[in-house]
């Protein structure tokens, strides 16, 4: 298993990025979370096999949302001791 933060910029929030992001992780299999901050980026955890995780980043570096603009993602690998139940938004 596979698990990893991800810090999203651009126009990420007030665009439905977080709930776009929820069906995307629903859809690939990944657990996690997602969440706005208060820079306006957008930080995610994600965790799952190499390849859900893999198809998971594409979209969001894509911006799983119609009216999101992406500009950077930064990305970092966790170690994998967290489990998570499902694919939460959170505040």
């Amino acid at each position: 298993m596979r698990r990893v933060s991800l810090t999203v910029f651009g126009r990420v929030q007030g665009v439905g990025f977080r709930y776009a992001t929820k069906m995307v992780a629903d859809k690939v299999g990944v657990t996690g979370l997602v969440r706005n901050l208060l820079d306006g980026t957008v930080y995610i955890e994600a965790r799952g096999t190499d390849r859900e995780v893999s198809d998971f980043i594409q979209v969001v570096k894509k911006g799983p949302s119609p009216y999101a603009k992406v500009t950077r993602v930064d990305l970092v690998e966790l170690s994998d001791d967290k489990v998570y139940r499902d694919f939460a938004v959170t505040n």
